[in-house]
């Protein structure tokens, strides 16, 4: 008999999953798309609203909360949500910095292992020893995801590469510095709160500086457009950020990067069949497809392997039981 709590775990898994795959496609596509295409191009600017909003959207709940649960927390933990904070504002900071002179190809590449660095300052911040299988899994799902962005031509000034890396070391210690404040039994909406404006104190002085004035007199005559822009990207940030922590908390960092690695390989599958984009499914993309799914599924098959281990399952035998009941049974007379 299926255990209704067990149905009801992985029912909410799935959900969250689907919402943390689904979000963070989204807002890559609408800030590709508001950057790119519909030319709001004040990446800083946007960020910034996003923390902004972020902030802001919830302080209502955050501020219900009784005062000395904050106070607790932020010392205890200031640590932890300064360096998530800062390494999130410097993570897209040095991000949008490289891709001035380098080509998306190679920014795709160096980000493409994430997971690698995720689970190697895990052993740092955490304490955490991964098996040497986990190691070999993710060094091949990275393999993999670096063969299916690769687009024929990847080239860049030494600088750019340089603060790519430096951007990808950052995002990974966001995601293993989140996860270890999750594991302390952190809710993700103080997470955020608290987070929130650390980023943005050091994403605001290079908003002023490099975007404030450009995008005052673009605002001039796009209020109505970039109003929707902001609110927009605002909503779906704080959406997928929230979504984004309860996933690290609910499996861990390195997971979490791991599904936003596979998220790639399957958007490049989906495009193929269901949007006739068969010419981005080269015969590269095809080996580094099946490259990457190995390393997914050796991935997976180790975390199954250590989740039954620390959860074994428990197996009635039904002989047992009732002999058991027919002992308790009291005697007919």
């Amino acid at each position: 008999m299926t255990d209704p709590k067990s149905s009801q775990s992985v029912a909410s898994f799935a959900i969250l999953l689907i919402a943390y795959l689904s979000l963070n496609s989204s807002l890559n596509l609408l800030n590709k798309w508001a950057l790119g295409i519909y030319g709001f191009r004040f990446p800083f600017l946007l960020t910034s609203a996003h923390m902004a909003f972020s902030f802001a959207a919830l302080a209502p709940v955050a501020l219900c909360m009784p005062r000395e649960l904050h106070e607790r927390t932020l010392r205890q933990q200031w640590r932890g949500i300064v360096y998530i904070g800062a390494f999130m504002a410097l993570n897209i900071t040095l991000n949008n910095m490289s891709l001035q002179d380098i080509t998306l190809t190679l920014n795709q590449i160096i980000r493409s292992a994430i997971p690698v660095v995720t689970c190697a300052l895990s052993v740092v911040i955490e304490g955490r020893q991964p098996p040497r299988r986990e190691i070999i899994s993710l060094v091949v799902l990275t393999l993999g995801v670096m063969i299916v962005v690769w687009r024929g031509r990847a080239s860049g000034k030494l600088y750019a590469v340089i603060l790519c890396v430096i951007g990808t070391v950052c995002n990974g210690a966001m995601m293993t510095f989140s996860g270890k404040l999750m594991s302390e039994k952190l809710d993700v909406v103080r997470l955020t709160f608290y987070t929130a404006p650390v980023s943005l104190l050091m994403l605001a002085p290079l908003c002023i500086k490099y975007e404030m004035a450009e995008f005052l007199r673009y605002f001039e005559v796009n209020r109505v457009g970039a109003t929707y822009v902001l609110v927009l990207t605002s909503v779906n940030a704080l959406s997928y950020n929230m979504i984004h922590s309860q996933m690290i908390k609910r499996t861990s960092a390195v997971t979490t990067t791991v599904l936003g690695m596979v998220k790639i390989v399957g958007l490049l599958l989906l495009s193929a069949m269901l949007l006739g984009e068969s010419r981005a499914l080269s015969f590269s993309a095809v080996i580094g497809c099946a490259v990457a799914m190995a390393g997914f599924g050796m991935y997976s098959k180790i975390r199954l392997e250590e989740m039954r281990a620390s959860n074994p399952v428990q197996v009635i035998s039904l002989d047992l039981e009732d002999e058991k009941l027919a002992k308790e049974r009291p005697a007919e007379a």
